[in-house]
């Protein structure tokens, strides 16, 4: 079963629930696959739509910094409330203990030795870490890290 179609019985399930907060960050994942398979002029795979995912979630991240640095609180709540919804449909994230050992791997399999080589380790990271949701402003500050 697609992510598409598993967004349409939950949709139908929040609306019989009037479950407004899931119901909007639902219909709002639900139109960014569809324009970004209208984008590709095709059907999007498994990765593709993940990537649309993990794109919203960050988009709401990045919300959540602005609306707390302006005082509006309820709006960063709101965005937390999507978050929630959103990563149900992410597989399970990476954690700290794997991050880590992904970066020395990387950077062992690399030769990184300074933070030019910065990029070559990320991109190693990130390819080791496929199937999982990862943060990559974690990655990056632990590569730095490990760099200097």
């Amino acid at each position: 079963m697609s992510l598409t179609d598993t967004l349409g019985a939950d949709i139908a399930r929040a609306m019989k629930a009037k479950d407004a907060t899931t119901l909007t960050a639902l219909r709002m994942l639900k139109t960014a696959l569809t324009n970004k398979s209208i984008e590709k002029s095709r059907a999007l795979d498994a990765a593709e739509e993940l990537q649309v995912v993990n794109a919203l979630v960050k988009q709401r991240r990045d919300s959540i910094e602005q609306f707390e640095a302006a005082g509006r609180h309820e709006l960063a709540a709101k965005e937390k409330a999507e978050i929630a919804v959103l990563d149900a449909y992410l597989p399970p994230s990476a954690t700290d203990d794997e991050l880590t050992a992904a970066v020395e791997a990387a950077v062992a399999a690399t030769g990184a030795a300074s933070a030019k080589d910065m990029g070559k380790v990320m991109k190693a990271v990130m390819s080791a870490l496929t199937g999982k949701t990862v943060d990559g402003r974690r990655v990056n500050e632990l590569v730095r890290a490990k760099l200097s």
